[in-house]
């Protein structure tokens, strides 16, 4: 099979499609024919040589798919070859094909095409495990999410208001901020213009978040933690900003307030299958039922990786990139 391949860390130009061995399903595991992939932020840091996948895990970029099973590894069962379905992956997108343990599978949900669901898994168990099983946003709440016209903010505007949130978001554009609006952001912050904490309390009558999504860390930590309402919540998932900054602990115990950090990346099978079921449950049904939906910005030939990077290094788009395998045109 063709997959991308890493020789050297580097710039886009290190992505390299080239004949590699096809996987082969271990115990647990699924073959995926891979119709199509999406591009992650922490794809380009695997580029660069900051993120290498966890032990075990393919060694190509790509941290979800969609496609058509090929072949059942030993002690599979509720899944047939044939089925078409999108999957979670510690690794191996940017391939032909890719192993899955079973757990992480999904099917594709009524309604959304075969590689338009490859922009589904990563966003929707990312937002899914930190705003509602870990931070528990509740209807009525504000909910602040940073990035609001990427991948993650995307899904996340649409899940908080499905459940009944009020939903604030920051982006660096009109054109962006307006793009959130249209899926249901109430409060819309240019980051460049304007202090979102400032904006929070305005629109909050001065009470702030009660749950904050962020992707950047250090660089909006003590600002966050400012934005937060009494009993806030705050999920960092990201370091764009930094990985090392200053917390005000008095401020977060006077709010009686949390913060966590987490990545999806390299939790144990288990949990990862625990959140592949969770959003089953209570994603899929929404996605069905066209309350949410995937926000694709472009589709790109998967030998096109390097152009797909340049495009989410330069921050122009809105929701998510994804890469259509060969067979995807065929």
């Amino acid at each position: 099979m063709h997959a991308i391949t890493i020789p050297e860390p580097g710039g886009p130009e290190a992505l390299v499609w080239a004949d590699v061995p096809d996987p082969v399903p271990g115990d647990g595991e699924v073959l995926v024919e891979v119709v199509a992939g999406a591009v992650n932020r922490a794809d380009v840091l695997q580029r660069q040589g900051f993120y290498n996948p966890p032990a075990g895990a393919s060694p190509y970029p790509g941290l979800e798919c969609a496609g058509r099973i090929l072949a059942l590894g030993p002690g599979v069962t509720g899944w047939a070859v044939g089925d078409e379905v999108c999957a979670l992956l510690a690794g191996g997108g940017y391939a032909e094909k890719v192993a899955v343990p079973a757990g992480q599978l999904l099917p594709v949900p009524k309604g959304i095409g075969l590689v338009e669901a490859a922009a589904l898994p990563e966003v929707a168990c990312t937002v899914w495990s930190n705003v509602f099983m870990i931070a528990h946003l509740r209807p009525g709440e504000t909910f602040l999410v940073h990035g609001g016209s990427s991948g993650i903010g995307t899904m996340a505007i649409q899940l908080a208001k499905a459940v009944g949130a009020r939903v604030a978001v920051t982006a660096g554009s009109p054109e962006k901020l307006a793009r959130c609006a249209e899926l249901g952001a109430d409060i819309l912050i240019n980051y460049r213009e304007q202090d979102f904490v400032e904006e929070v309390r305005e629109n909050t009558a001065g009470a702030g978040a009660d749950v904050i999504l962020d992707l950047i860390g250090a660089k909006y930590l003590d600002r966050n933690v400012r934005a937060l309402a009494v009993n806030g919540r705050l999920a960092i998932i990201g370091l764009q900003g930094g990985a090392k900054g200053e917390l005000n602990l008095g401020a977060l115990l006077t709010k009686r307030a949390a913060v966590t950090a987490t990545s999806l990346r390299g939790r144990p099978l288990g949990e990862k299958a625990a959140i592949v079921a969770a959003v089953r449950e209570h994603v899929w049904p929404l996605i069905e039922e066209g309350v949410v939906r995937p926000v694709v910005d472009r589709t790109l030939p998967m030998a096109e990786a390097a152009e797909a990077h340049r495009v989410l290094e330069s921050s122009g788009h809105v929701g998510k990139v994804l890469l259509a395998a060969p067979l995807a045109g065929a």
